[in-house]
């Protein structure tokens, strides 16, 4: 199972190097767990540079893996995961996620370097 976060996904629809190293794994579509904050994320951003249309493809190609929406223990655990490890609100969600699921964690979030079953891409 995999969790790819935000800046992973961005690097995807941009076409970067690191958008290219984890396509494998956005596309193994059965492996695939989607927070429902990473589409928030996600649509925002290319929303905000690009277009609506844009980002409407983008979120429509990310609900092909199975989205988790955040649920009340969802949110619980998310809480306590963030509090563990000293992550944002998003974040929390995001790690407690691929933690729920024994998933990894696909990153370029600094946040995320050290942590159990995170592949951390460092920002050019």
């Amino acid at each position: 199972m995999n969790v790819v976060d935000s800046s992973c996904w961005l690097e995807f629809f941009s076409g970067s190097a690191v958008g290219e190293t984890i396509s494998p794994f956005i596309e193994d579509i059965e492996g695939l767990l989607v927070p429902s904050i990473t589409l928030y994320e996600v649509f925002k951003k290319i929303l905000q540079e690009l277009d609506e249309d844009k980002a409407l493809f983008a979120v429509a190609h990310m609900k092909q893996g199975r989205v988790v929406e955040l649920d009340a223990d969802l949110a619980i655990y998310a809480a306590k995961v963030g509090k563990e490890y000293r992550l944002a609100m998003a974040d929390s969600i995001i790690y407690a996620v691929a933690r729920k699921f024994g998933a990894t964690l696909w990153t370029q979030d600094k946040h995320f370097k050290d942590l159990p079953n995170v592949r951390y891409f460092k920002k050019e």
